[in-house]
């Protein structure tokens, strides 16, 4: 096994951070990761904010529902999708700008970010930091937006923190093969599947709460599920998105 694909498969997921910086020099090439991922079009419809500052950093954790590891990580990303210079192209070039009315965009940018996140959670653990992405940064969007002075057609899809894990967490099994590989067409018939997997989470969750709890995979994905996303923890992201631009008319009858 290279090291590349060591990197990739030792992926764990961290929550508590060493009061100690990453160096610029670190940084500088994590973020030259990210950016070197493919994008539709080469639009390269990503940005990415570092944040640093222990002010704003301690204001992002409690937008994104006071998680303390924000506070903690020594430099926190937000990944946005970002179709501003797009628009700045279109006025460049006097063309119109109707992708802002096609979710087809959305489906763009946050592919984009979700390609250069790899790329830096990649890059990250390749120097030995820790990792964990913060889908939270979509909580309270429109104040995110404010904070980090976000223009239009720019949209926060998920924040990363890197910084010198500790309290390793572990790695979290990962649903069997047959789940995630599908050979020419889609395996429906997984229930067999899951509920061999549910075995496996118990188990590990047991040994990694010391007993205290045996949830299986498909209790809390169901009880995550069990309403909408966007009216429970994620209520304005319908607003962020008119708000920036993104009308999404052609999803209109």
């Amino acid at each position: 096994m290279n090291e590349v694909i060591k990197t990739l498969t030792s992926h764990r997921s961290f929550r508590h951070y060493l009061d100690k910086p990453v160096g610029e020099k670190e940084l500088e090439t994590i973020v030259h990761a990210a950016q070197s991922g493919p994008s539709w079009i080469h639009g390269q419809q990503v940005s990415i904010i570092v944040v640093k500052d222990p002010h704003r950093k301690k204001k992002l954790a409690e937008l994104c529902g006071n998680q303390d590891h924000i506070n903690q990580t020594p430099v926190f990303l937000v990944f946005c999708a970002d179709f501003y210079r797009a628009k700045l192209a279109s006025k460049m070039e006097d063309e119109s700008f109707e992708a802002a009315d096609d979710v087809d965009s959305l489906l763009v940018g946050a592919t984009d970010v979700g390609i250069a996140l790899g790329n830096a959670i990649a890059a990250a653990e390749s120097f030995g930091f820790g990792t964990v992405p913060i889908g939270g940064i979509r909580r309270t969007p429109l104040a995110v937006i404010d904070l980090l002075e976000l223009p239009k057609y720019v949209i926060p899809i998920s924040g990363l923190c890197i910084g010198y894990g500790t309290n390793d967490p572990g790695l979290n099994p990962r649903l069997p093969k047959e789940a995630f590989y599908h050979e020419e067409t889609y395996n429906h018939d997984q229930i067999e599947i899951l509920h061999q997997y549910n075995d496996v989470m118990k188990e590990h969750r047991k040994k990694t709460t010391n007993g205290r709890s045996d949830a299986n995979w498909t209790e809390r994905i169901a009880s995550f599920y069990r309403k909408s996303h966007y009216n429970n923890a994620y209520p304005d992201v319908p607003s962020m998105l008119k708000q920036q631009g993104f009308t999404c008319e052609d999803m209109k009858d």
